[in-house]
């Protein structure tokens, strides 16, 4: 099963209506991205915490690195650049995080704010090589400026 990403966007804007607390946003998407396709084998919010520092938000699937700094992995380079990150293998990343050994391909979407201001990065990982292709991130991109874009 591949993502049905105007059905997902429909999904989403609907169940966070209204909604303008971080968490139970980041709580909600990630719960219906994470079912939406069998690619996606860990999907979760790193949150900008700190300057420089993201922490652990709400998740779906295995443990995930409680905190990753800017200068460190595909999640820290989406931190400190502000661009997607599409990782087709995680091996030839340089200074990869191996949060899980079962990950072999990584999408990293940045989250802003309504002020344009990164909040977070959306981290999705997959158990396959070269799972993710630009719709995927131009998809997720829009759905998260969707949702993350009025607060």
């Amino acid at each position: 099963m591949t993502a049905d990403y105007d059905h997902l966007r429909k999904t989403i804007a609907a169940l966070t209506e209204g909604e303008t607390d971080a968490v139970a946003l980041m709580a909600t998407v990630v719960c219906e991205v994470h079912h939406a396709d069998d690619r996606f084998d860990w999907t979760g919010f790193y949150r900008v915490t700190e300057p420089e520092v993201l922490k652990i938000g709400p998740y779906q699937g295995g443990h995930g690195c409680l905190v990753i700094p800017f200068s460190r992995g595909v999640c820290g380079a989406a931190a400190r650049t502000g661009a997607v990150q599409r990782v087709a293998d995680v091996d030839a990343f340089p200074g990869h995080i191996a949060c899980a050994s079962s990950t072999r391909s990584e999408l990293v979407l940045p989250v802003r704010n309504g002020a344009g201001e990164v909040i977070a990065v959306f981290d999705i990982d997959s158990d396959q090589p070269d799972a993710f292709r630009a719709a995927d991130a131009e998809a997720l991109t829009d759905i998260l400026e969707g949702v993350f874009g009025r607060i």
